[in-house]
């Protein structure tokens, strides 16, 4: 079994678990420009309640993208410290998969697009296939504006749901997604949760690397959207 930590600062809130031989602990707060402030205090909040040293610690994980450059800035650098002074190995967690394992978990949801507000006229957005606790990205994660995202081809019969800020951007949206799309879920925010989740399979299966090679995704030089073939 493992233990691991996860951080994540990529949006307006703030948030760390522990995944601990398979229970998860976590904190959540919405907090915008308290990250720095909040994000270690959580953590070691977290290891205290589990009596547990930083020692610990088998590796650590942290929201990596796409979201908040100053948040992912954050994260990064709390994580990144933490994995170089205990010489750990380190995992960067998709934002967008967390999204769609958060709204699996909470609401069984099996077709998820997570769309994150992007600021510029654009989302972040991706396409996942959830099934038993697990995610799987159909295509690639992009940016692009909101007038250009699509269903993956071939794909839209299926019941899909959106999650995350980027749905409050619906009205600029092309009408056949909005035909395929039954439902939004515009207040989601990625979750230290089930980045934790995410991080713990990727590490058991041989994942993570060393810390200085672990770099924030801001997804800024992608301006497609990819479709599965």
């Amino acid at each position: 079994m493992s233990t691991l930590l996860a951080l994540d600062a990529s949006s307006s809130a703030c948030s760390a678990a522990l995944w601990h031989d398979g229970e998860v602990t976590a904190r959540f707060v919405v907090a915008p420009r308290e990250h720095t402030r909040r994000l270690l205090p959580m953590a070691r909040e977290l290891l205290a309640e589990a009596g547990l040293p930083l020692s610990a610690l088998d590796a650590l994980a942290y929201g990596r993208g796409p979201g908040s450059f100053t948040g992912l800035r954050i994260a990064a650098g709390a994580a990144q410290g933490l994995a170089y002074g205990l010489e750990r190995p380190l995992l960067g967690v998709s934002t967008l998969a967390a999204l769609a394992l958060a709204a699996h978990r909470r609401l069984h949801l099996r077709h998820v697009l997570p769309a994150l507000d992007a600021r510029m006229g654009e989302v972040y957005a991706a396409a996942y296939h959830c099934e038993a606790g697990r995610v799987t990205l159909i295509g690639e994660e992009a940016v692009l504006p909101p007038e250009r995202l699509t269903l993956p081809a071939g794909q839209e019969e299926r019941d899909w749901i959106g999650v995350g800020s980027g749905w409050a951007l619906w009205e600029a949206m092309p009408a056949t997604l909005q035909a395929g799309v039954g439902q939004c879920l515009v207040d989601e925010e990625p979750g230290a949760e089930a980045m934790v989740r995410l991080a713990a399979e990727a590490f058991a299966a041989g994942e993570g690397e060393a810390p200085h090679r672990v770099q924030p995704i801001y997804l800024r030089d992608q301006v497609a959207w990819k479709k599965s073939r």
